[in-house]
Order: structure tokens, then C-alpha cells, then sequence
């Protein structure tokens, strides 16, 4: 019998009270992993309800205290990170080694928020009057909504919950509708490191259910992972209710190669860039800026490297692509094979579904003969697909990245200092590497983009604190007399 996946209310595993479900499968096969609950308007309401319930206690606890709860959540994970990546393969597709990296990610965010809890730095100055002393210290925001997609579905999520936690936030979680079951795993570990009842509430669902946890009045921050659509949506909707945002949306990120680049080195940051977990990543490469002297060499060679990538089930240690995660992701990305025929691009390896017995798998693609207008070099795709467009010089590859409406990722191969330093400075993401891919991340920098990408706001590093908190300036008079004289009418 299948366990149906339940909301997590104020510390309770509960059935929505609309008893709607949905199905959650393995896009590798299609089998059923489980029913989750599909959360009302009521339901959203209930979470909000015992964040805000549990607030007061939460946020009087000693931030010390809240960061050593981080660290037990940290144990707990590294002692189910096994358990944890393969529900995870299971559940949304990426490859195994790929699934332990994601939960390696939630568990390194642990042990650095947890640390936070003896830090949350404010900053002393000098005030204008004598015998009197003044400080600006963080305060939690109150109640936080945290939307996630299911690409990540453990990384993405910690990079807003734990900063959120340590600070002293009470949270209501609503995740990707393709990830309820590892959600809910995930939520339990949290349940059994001893958070209080209400800090940590879980709402299952869709789109409606995010919506519904937007519109309610008692979140005073949301912080969204997604598409661009859906967070300029969120932000619209939020903007008007007087709410703070902070959205990580979608990319378009292009590695540079130019003619004097370590080919080997190149190849295969490129190669995983692009099809690393399908090529479902914010900051997968799919834009490759190759310079005239070595594209022909360079993208023949990319062309058979990706012949030899092997689809398949992520479970096995030697697949190295997994499918994409739905059946509509499949057929979004097929329409772009459309697009490409019709611009007149050469579809020089893949552009079709791989043919398998069943599960939601595409072919590893590249694209020869693109120009840097048209709608396969602008516009995100979110699958195993990479557009080859051949340069003159660094100057024209800069221009063509930092023309893109998004702007999180970029990379440049050179062994020329002067050009990394170039690209360090005009390369307009907000995330820059020089010889290595456009993914990945460490926990201790800044995450995050530029224009169309996200609205300014950063995660994980110490930014990570700043949605999720509110700067309160403090003023101690120990004069023990009122100056009138020098009081500044502001």
C-alpha cells in the first residue's frame, strides 16, 4: 500500500482538509513512489497560523542555542545523506553522485548558519553626543514563506531555511510539486533534531498552494526559487502587500572559450556544464562562446564526447544523465527543436527524445550555427541542449553574455591573466569563473544574479541573513541628563 506524503503543521503530520491529492513518480521509469496531500487556501492559513504561534518562543531562544540545533540537523544528515540521495534520485532523476552533492550541500549550510548563531554581526559607531552609545543589531523578520524548486531539492532549500532558522524566524515551506516525498524526509529531519513545534511547517501543492501562501498576511518574507515567470508573478502579488522578496530565477549562462584555453580542461567543463543533471540547473552552461581559431576542433570534439554520455536510471553508479523530471519538461524541450529548425540552426547530435522502454529522457544536444539573437541563444531551454556560437575575440563573447536578459553564471578558459582579469571585471553575473564550469557553488560566497535573474537579494554566504532579518538601530544616553542643546530635531 502506498503511504500517502502529509503536510507538517505546527509539528503534526496532517491530510490537507480538502482530501485532494497528487501522484509523484520516478521520471526514470514512471512507477509511483507516492499520493501527496495537495494543500488548500485552509490549509496554507493553518501553517501560517502555528509559525506565527510559535515566533515569539522561537526568536527569544538564544541564537547560540538556535545554531547548535543547526549542528544536530547537520549529524542527522550526514547520517542519512545515503537514505536521503537515493529518494532523491528516485523522486526527481539526477544521478546519484549528483543527489549526494546536493545533500553534502544542506549539511555544509548547517555547520555555517550554525556558526552564525554565535555571530548574526551588527556594528558599533560613534554617535554625536557624548555619553552616549549606539549599535545596529539584526531582528528576525517574523514569519517566512520559502518557495523551492525540485532541481535542488535539498541544497536550494537549506540555503533559505537554515539562514532563516538561526536568525530566529518561524518558516512555512512549500515545495516543488515533483519532490513531496523527499520534502517530507527532509522535514522530518529537522522534527527529530529537537525544532520546537510550529518553526518548521511543510504545505504540499502546486502553483495554487504557493499563491495562496503569497496572498496570506501573516509572511513577512518570501523568498522564491523558479521559474522567471512565476517569481516576477510572486513579486507582483507580493510588492502590493507591502511584503520583502527575494527571488532566484532563471539563467542563460555562457562559458567562453578562447583559442588559447586548455582544450582537455575546456571539454570537460563544458561537457558537464551542459548535461550535468540534464542540463536542469539555473546555472547549467547553454550558451558555449567559442573563438573562430578553435571552434571547428573544439566543437567536433564536443560533439563526440557527448555520444559517449550514458542515460539511464541515476540509481546506477555508471549512468552518468538522468532523465528530465515530467513529461512536460520533456515536451517543452522537444518544441525547442522546432524553434532551432526554424531559425535555421543545425541540430548537430540529439534533438529527440531517447528511445527507451519509458521515463522522460532526451538526448544530449548540441546546436551548431547560432547567432547570438536568436530565441535558442536567449531564451532558457532547461534541458541537456547547448548552443555553439563562434566569436571573433573576448570583447564580442563579453558583449553577447552581458546583452542576455539573465545574468547569473559565466566562465572563461584562457591562460592569459589579462584576459581572466578582463572577464573578472566586465562579465556582468553575478557569479564568475575563470577555467572552470558555470556550476557550482560553495556555501560560504554569495549566490545569485543579475537583471533578469533575481531581484538583487543574494543566498547562502553571510548575505544569506539579510532577507531574513531586519536592522534595528539601538541608542544608549548614559549621561543620565537630557541635553537639550544638542539634541538633532531628525
Amino acid at each position: 500500500m502506498i503511504e500517502l506524503i502529509c503536510n507538517y503543521i505546527g509539528g503534526q503530520w496532517q491530510e490537507s482538509e480538502s482530501r485532494a491529492v497528487f501522484r509523484s513518480e520516478n521520471p526514470a521509469n514512471e512507477a509511483l513512489i507516492g499520493m501527496a496531500v495537495d494543500s488548500s487556501e485552509q490549509d496554507v492559513a493553518a501553517a501560517v497560523a502555528a509559525a506565527q504561534a510559535a515566533f515569539a518562543d522561537w526568536r527569544a531562544w538564544p541564537a547560540p542555542r538556535r545554531g547548535e540545533l543547526l549542528y544536530e540537523v547537520a549529524r542527522i544528515l550526514e547520517e542519512r545523506k545515503e537514505e536521503l540521495s537515493r529518494l532523491m534520485t528516485r523522486e526527481m532523476g539526477k544521478v546519484i553522485v549528483e543527489a549526494r552533492g546536493d545533500v553534502q550541500e544542506a549539511i555544509d549550510m548547517a555547520y555555517f548558519m550554525g556558526g552564525e548563531g554565535r555571530r548574526l554581526n551588527g556594528y558599533t559607531a560613534p554617535v554625536e553626543m557624548p555619553n552616549k552609545f549606539g549599535m545596529a543589531l539584526r531582528d528576525p523578520a517574523g514569519v517566512v514563506a520559502l518557495i523551492t524548486p525540485w532541481n535542488f531539492p535539498c541544497a536550494v532549500p537549506s540555503w533559505k531555511m537554515l539562514p532563516a532558522l538561526v536568525a530566529g524566524n518561524a518558516v512555512v515551506w512549500k515545495p516543488a510539486e515533483d519532490v513531496p516525498a523527499f520534502s517530507a524526509a527532509f522535514t522530518q529531519v529537522f522534527a527529530d533534531a529537537g525544532l520546537p513545534a510550529g518553526v518548521l511547517n511543510l504545505v504540499l501543492g502546486g502553483g495554487e498552494t504557493g499563491a495562496a501562501l503569497v496572498r496570506q498576511p501573516g509572511v513577512r518574507v518570501i523568498s522564491f526559487t523558479g521559474s522567471t515567470e512565476t517569481g516576477l508573478q510572486v513579486y507582483q502579488t507580493a510588492a502590493a502587500l507591502g511584503k520583502k522578496v527575494s527571488l532566484e530565477m532563471g539563467g542563460k549562462n555562457a562559458i567562453i572559450v578562447l583559442d588559447d584555453a586548455d582544450f582537455n580542461l575546456a571539454l570537460e567543463a563544458v561537457t558537464w556544464s551542459a548535461y550535468g543533471t540534464s542540463g536542469q540547473r539555473c546555472t547549467a552552461c547553454s550558451r558555449l562562446l567559442v573563438q573562430n581559431g578553435i571552434a571547428p576542433r573544439f566543437t567536433a570534439a564536443l560533439i563526440e564526447r557527448a555520444k559517449t554520455l550514458q542515460l539511464g536510471d541515476g540509481l546506477h553508479e555508471d549512468v552518468q544523465i538522468g532523465p528530465l523530471v515530467n513529461g512536460k519538461a520533456l515536451e517543452k524541450v522537444g518544441r525547442y527543436m522546432e524553434v532551432a529548425r526554424e531559425e535555421g540552426v543545425t541540430i548537430a547530435i540529439g534533438g529527440q527524445p531517447a528511445q527507451r522502454q519509458a521515463g522522460h529522457f532526451f538526448e544530449p544536444t548540441v546546436f551548431t550555427g547560432v547567432k547570438r539573437a536568436m530565441r535558442v541563444a536567449q531564451e532558457e531551454i532547461f534541458g541537456p541542449v547547448l548552443a555553439v556560437i563562434e566569436i571573433e575575440d573576448l570583447d564580442e563573447a563579453i558583449a553577447i553574455n552581458n546583452e542576455s536578459i539573465y545574468g547569473l553564471s559565466s566562465s572563461v578558459f584562457t591562460t592569459d591573466v589579462n584576459a581572466a582579469f578582463r572577464a573578472i571585471r566586465d562579465l556582468t553575473t553575478g557569479i564568475v569563473y575563470i577555467n572552470h564550469g558555470t556550476t557550482g557553488a560553495e556555501i560560504q560566497f554569495p549566490f545569485g544574479g543579475t537583471r533578469g535573474t533575481g531581484n538583487g537579494m543574494r543566498e547562502a554566504g553571510l548575505t544569506a541573513l539579510d532577507a531574513f532579518t531586519e536592522w534595528k538601530s539601538v541608542y544608549v544616553d548614559y549621561s543620565g541628563t537630557l541635553q537639550r542643546a544638542q539634541i538633532d530635531n531628525r
